[in-house]
């Protein structure tokens, strides 16, 4: 995720560009750069945040009343100069910014490098300058359209030439883009919230569509040129609103942000069959076959992530794998050897006791693989190998889709170590691949459910404690749901296996506690409504949450938030959904800070 600026009019575009990116600065804030030309091409870019740009602008501010912005999240390549965008051929005269994953980037960059192309960064959105640059034959459009049917992936993309120096030319393939309409100026963004304060009246761009951006307005076309009829949007959003996407707080945006990260973090990576490509993995077959153990360290949120990878891979890969909390781990003298395996999970890359953790591992010999958000972090210097989770910013403290992408990568993870290993077969590869790709349309599916969701939050908002309960994978999830509900809504919440009730816990069932049971694991359903019937024969409400084809639950749940039906192994991406919104919808009839729970922090850099 990345933030994208242009203009086109009388002003200087300089100042409004930088302004526009620090309103994106939520998008993405490892480096930012501008272009603007006037006649030359002038390109600004600087490591770090907003500051640092501006800082180098006004030692040397370009002059220009056209120009392109883009503030960065990496996904290729370190956080550097070289690496931010604007990014420009050889020749200095076409320039690109670019916001998602160029799939094919590789075998495009052995294609150029063959034909003489020298790159000076190391991200897949520099071969789209070179690509513009070689298809130009004296019409900026075609030589756009011409390289999209050569990229492949979900992005969007903006380019500018002196060759051309009154237009922009922008196309979006999933990755979101938007045209402010002024008054003989026109405004390009990423996201409503950058340009808001010079027009409230907006081109809204659909996936596969190009435009034209002038001083006079804006042509949509398709990529493959059909002329687009647009309806102008009027936004009535405040500033707070715009910059949560017109969602009440930063928490629900990021929910129904999750089948875009989905997509994201498997983008370049799954092919169909199941075969992965992890690009920052570097481990071989023979390593992968060779290892002996896998552990699994985090804290809060990413050890729930850690709880799915841990069954994953005894389930599917046979191998003994142990989660452990990082502040435990550290402090356990564990007998990690050699052949070991060690992957490290942390949002921000950052967090204090699963760094300790890291070093431990590393210093006892294990090889050490990082699952991070955030390229450059500290956990990432660590690692020998690194799994990019690509969720972009995430800025409620409560995290859900850093979480959904943490699940995913250990999903291709999982497939990486199978097909090394012998235990994932060609069948089973491409039934997992199949449905990973699926996912983001099934998530789409739930968040349309919100109503039943809602009724539940209503039925619960005033208990005095909420148990979760499942059993294998089920249970990790009860895991990450109950403590949603905590973080956000502060009631007491508890989260055991299923088998776990009847040894204790079952005397604090009394009529109308609420009971939150999840049924998406096939082989031990009728387990899991043996413990259901237990609550109910003492007065517990049932919130089930289950798939579409289950019939029988009805005959035993109060309430039940349906997921589509998938594989067993997939449903935990879907099954937390449902529960990421009961959490959220809790907490709003509570009347809570949904983004800064009390008492609690993003990212936890102290023991």
């Amino acid at each position: 995720m990345c933030g994208i600026m242009g203009y086109v009019g009388p002003q200087e575009a300089g100042p409004i560009l930088v302004d526009g990116l620090r309103r994106l600065e939520y998008r993405g804030y490892d480096s930012a750069g501008i272009a603007v030309t006037n006649g030359a091409i002038s390109v600004r870019k600087a490591q770090g945040k907003i500051a640092n740009l501006e800082a180098l602008i006004a030692s040397d501010p370009p002059s220009g009343s056209i120009g392109i912005g883009h503030t960065r999240w990496a996904t290729h390549g370190a956080p550097t100069d070289a690496n931010a965008h604007p990014h420009t051929d050889p020749s200095g005269e076409f320039v690109v910014v670019h916001n998602g994953i160029i799939e094919n980037f590789q075998s495009l960059k052995a294609e150029l490098t063959s034909g003489g192309s020298e790159f000076v960064s190391e991200t897949d959105s520099e071969i789209l300058a070179h690509l513009i640059a070689r298809e130009y034959d004296g019409d900026l459009v075609e030589a756009v359209r011409r390289t999209v049917a050569l990229s492949e992936g979900a992005y969007a993309m903006v380019v500018m030439s002196r060759r051309e120096p009154r237009k922009i030319v922008a196309v979006r393939k999933i990755s979101p883009l938007v045209v402010g309409l002024g008054d003989g100026e026109t405004f390009l963004a990423s996201d409503i919230p950058a340009v808001l304060h010079h027009t409230r009246d907006f081109l809204i761009i659909e996936d596969d569509e190009l435009v034209v951006v002038t001083e006079e307005g804006a042509v949509i076309e398709s990529i493959s040129g059909e002329a687009v009829e647009r309806e102008v949007v009027h936004i009535d959003w405040d500033a707070e609103q715009a910059e949560k996407g017109g969602f009440d707080t930063f928490m629900l945006k990021e929910i129904h942000e999750q089948p875009a990260v989905i997509t994201e973090t498997l983008a370049s990576r799954l092919d169909q069959n199941g075969k992965v490509w992890l690009e920052d993995v570097g481990f071989d077959d023979a390593y992968a076959a060779a290892i002996d153990r896998v552990w699994i360290t985090a804290c809060g949120t990413a050890f729930h992530a850690g709880l799915i990878g841990q069954e994953i891979f005894r389930r599917v890969l046979r191998l003994p794998a142990n989660v452990e909390y990082a502040h435990e781990l550290r402090y356990a003298d564990p007998i990690i050897g050699a052949n070991d395996l060690t992957i490290a999970i942390s949002q921000s890359g950052e967090t204090a006791d699963t760094l300790a953790a890291a070093r431990l591992a590393v210093d006892s010999g294990s090889r050490m693989l990082s699952i991070t958000n955030v390229v450059g972090s500290t956990l990432s210097r660590y690692a020998d190998d690194i799994l990019y989770t690509r969720a972009g910013p995430e800025i409620s403290v409560a995290s859900t889709k850093a979480y959904m992408a943490m699940l995913i990568a250990q999903y291709l993870l999982a497939l990486r170590l199978g097909a090394a290993r012998g235990t994932v077969d060609a069948e089973l590869a491409g039934r997992v691949a199949h449905g990973l790709h699926l996912l983001p349309a099934a998530i789409e599916e739930v968040l349309e459910r919100e109503a039943p969701v809602i009724a539940a939050a209503e039925s619960i908002v005033d208990a005095s404690d909420v148990y979760f309960i499942g059993r294998g994978l089920d249970y990790a999830i009860a895991m990450e749901g109950s403590l949603k509900l905590k973080e956000l809504s502060y009631l007491h919440s508890e989260a055991m296996p299923a088998g776990e009730l009847k040894h204790g816990t079952l005397a604090l069932i009394t009529d109308g506690v609420p009971v939150v049971v999840l049924l998406t694991q096939r082989a031990v359903y009728d387990k899991v409504i043996s413990a259901v019937q237990e609550v109910k024969a003492r007065g517990g409400r049932i919130i089930a949450v289950a798939y579409d084809s289950d019939t029988e639950i009805a005959d035993h749940a109060d309430m039940v938030l349906r997921i589509p039906d998938m594989e067993d192994l997939l449903a935990p991406v879907a099954a937390v959904v449902p529960l990421q919104l009961l959490a959220y919808h809790v907490a709003r009839l509570r009347g809570h800070d949904i983004d800064q729970p009390r008492n609690l922090a993003k990212s936890v850099t102290v023991e």
